[in-house]
């Protein structure tokens, strides 16, 4: 079994994190953690790409309206359809649209239990509702219930692999292997070595 520090996770700067000029503020929220950058580039996605990022999983467009519909009547509204399908097909336009409007920034992060710490110092999905400290809780104001007005994907800064069999379908997706470089941190020494005797001379 691999161990935990070999964990990665896929993160992707969206085009309006780059145009906010919020790039370096946010990867250095997740060095400070002591995750290891393995993999970064800078793209103008194309929406057939972007298309087939976000229906990797083939459950994607099922589970994604069933949460948006459980989304408007939590909060006492009526869902535009019951059909979780359709609800989808309009996330998904929008996604296409959003993510394909500039240039956006896939990296990859390695470290112990990175999927969940990457989620954690990024914040929830909806801006509005993020805590205080994460990415999206400190530089965002956007809201789902101005996306609806406006019939617009929400704006959150960071796209990030919700668990480690996703992670490893969506950096496939965005890396060739040859683009993931293998090299040694010095902080992992203080991280990952069981003893600690690296350190006195």
């Amino acid at each position: 079994m691999a161990h935990h520090k070999e964990e990665r996770t896929l993160v992707i700067i969206k085009p309006d994190g780059v145009q906010r000029t919020l790039v370096g503020e946010i990867i250095k929220r997740y060095e400070r953690a002591g995750l290891k950058l393995v993999g970064m580039k800078m793209v103008v996605p194309s929406t057939d790409h972007i298309e087939a990022h976000y229906t990797l999983d083939p459950n994607w467009r099922r589970v994604t309206g069933e949460k948006s519909i459980k989304g408007y009547q939590d909060k006492g509204l009526t869902p535009p359809t019951l059909d979780p399908l359709e609800i989808t097909a309009k996330v998904l336009e929008n996604l296409k649209k959003y993510m394909t409007s500039g240039p956006v920034i896939p990296m990859i992060w390695q470290g112990a239990h990175a999927v969940k710490i990457v989620r954690k110092i990024t914040g929830g999905t909806e801006p509005l509702t993020s805590d205080v400290g994460s990415i999206r809780g400190d530089f965002v104001l956007d809201s789902y219930q101005m996306t609806d007005i406006d019939g617009r994907a929400i704006r959150n800064l960071v796209h990030a692999s919700g668990s480690p069999e996703e992670a490893e379908m969506e950096i496939k997706h965005w890396f060739k292997d040859e683009e993931i470089t293998k090299y040694r941190l010095i902080q992992d020494e203080i991280l990952y070595d069981v003893n600690l005797d690296g350190i006195l001379e």
